[in-house]
């Protein structure tokens, strides 16, 4: 990775990008350290520290902290994966939008994304309207009317709308998919918090502070944390490269005194193509309790019916694995749909005199295709989804033997699956444009 890098920055024009890029980056973090006014930060960012287990735990931590400090960019890039899901969704369902997307090429997507636009726009405001009820609810407002609700909610839509904004920028200005890179960031800039949280988790123990909120970790568990992480990392690192490769053959042609094809060759079919993309798209619908208790003031008060309800959607309980774990296999499949269409693959190689051996060309290639792809799509899904929430897992065994730490490990190893993901994807994209750069000059 770093020899790509590296390699990268003595190209002009990626060089240029990849600066575009940490520009753009610069610019994200700054707004994350920018407050919204009238709003004491100080107690909503001790009550936020007292929910790292919920899912305003996860929403902080994919803001990079810029939830629980109430600034510009608290919302994130939330309401555009929200909006993206439910668009791509109705694209499908609604046939004038398919035939827009489909049909009408270069222009069709345009209009695609306008609505995405919009959508985002719109869902930014009921998330910041809610957001908004719950500071209000909880007494974090120095001032309370009209027009205090007006700027906070102003505040928080315009920052998500100019983070989309600069998402797309990064997308085509700058080195990978923008709405990644972000969320990217934000968990990155979450590391050194991470780590105080493990030392002081650690000091406590030794001090046998006790309270209800009070974050204590075994020193045993530090180790053990670091090993699996690593091996976590190296897995990742393992599924993301491994493809199953369907064999090629083309038939042999004669034309005029030259004869072509007759050459073997591969399919490479990803294992896991659709990338972090399902563990995003379900992290987004699996906060929607969240987002709709932020509407109810009640929601924010120990045994009221709506508290109870949000508890059981608790990053660690079980109902939210389940949940999770539906949704992430729901997303690989399809994601994968649409990215891998079997029926165009085996157009494709009929048209260039491609066969697969033992298939004859046309449907039974079709059927072969979309049999392998199940199978692989399958193994994906379960390898992302045992992954996502193996930490949770490992949380509630730390939990079990008194440390109170581990119900924030699921969130880091969700994280720990994004970050690894998204530098990959980073990577190759890169090494992509290098390589086109490369043979562009060949050919010169």
């Amino acid at each position: 990775m770093i020899q790509t890098i590296r390699n990268a920055w003595k190209v002009q024009e990626l060089r240029n990008k990849i600066l575009f890029t940490i520009f753009a980056l610069l610019i994200f973090r700054v707004g994350a350290a920018i407050p919204v006014p009238f709003i004491n930060t100080k107690l909503l960012a001790d009550y936020m520290s007292n929910q790292s287990a919920s899912i305003f735990g996860l929403l902080n931590v994919m803001s990079g902290d810029a939830f629980a400090q109430a600034t510009v960019f608290a919302l994130s890039i939330q309401p555009y994966i929200n909006s993206s899901i439910i668009i791509q969704l109705l694209t499908i369902a609604i046939p004038a939008l398919e035939r827009m997307a489909k049909e009408e090429g270069e222009e069709g997507k345009k209009k695609i994304a306008a609505i995405t636009r919009y959508a985002t726009v719109i869902i930014a405001i009921l998330q910041a309207f809610g957001y908004y009820t719950l500071i209000s609810s909880r007494g974090f407002l120095v001032a309370n009317n009209v027009w205090v609700a007006f700027v906070i909610i102003a505040a928080f839509t315009a920052g998500s709308a100019f983070l989309m904004w600069l998402g797309e920028q990064i997308t085509e200005f700058g080195i990978g998919n923008g709405i990644s890179i972000i969320l990217f960031a934000g968990i990155v800039a979450r590391g050194p918090a991470m780590v105080s949280t493990m030392i002081a988790g650690v000091r406590n123990w030794a001090n046998k502070v006790t309270g209800e909120y009070v974050t204590t970790l075994h020193p045993v568990f530090i180790p053990l944390v670091l090993i699996g992480m690593l091996l976590l990392v190296a897995f990742v690192v393992f599924i993301g490269d491994a493809e199953r490769r369907i064999p090629v053959q083309y038939a042999k042609r004669v034309v005029g005194r030259k004869m072509y094809g007759g050459q073997s060759t591969h399919l490479p079919v990803k294992v896991n193509m659709s990338g972090v993309m399902p563990i995003i798209f379900a992290q987004a619908i699996a906060s929607i309790p969240a987002t709709i208790g932020m509407f109810v003031p009640s929601a924010q008060t120990e045994g009221s019916g709506w508290y109870n309800f949000l508890k059981i959607f608790d990053s660690t309980g079980l109902i939210y694995c389940v949940v999770y774990f539906l949704l992430i296999v729901l997303f690989s499949y399809f994601y994968n749909t649409l990215q891998f269409n079997p029926v165009e693959v085996a157009n494709n190689l009929k048209k260039n005199g491609g066969f697969i051996p033992g298939f004859r060309p046309g449907r039974p290639t079709v059927e072969f295709l979309q049999k392998v792809t199940s199978r692989i799509t399958m193994f994906g899904a379960l390898y992302l989804a045992v992954i996502a929430l193996l930490p949770a897992i490992t949380g509630n065994i730390m939990k079990a033997f008194g440390s109170s730490a581990g119900s924030s490990l699921a969130i880091g190893g969700t994280s720990i699956i994004i970050v690894v993901g998204v530098a990959l994807e980073t990577v190759k994209q890169m090494e992509a444009q290098m390589l086109m750069r490369h043979y562009k000059g060949f050919l010169e």
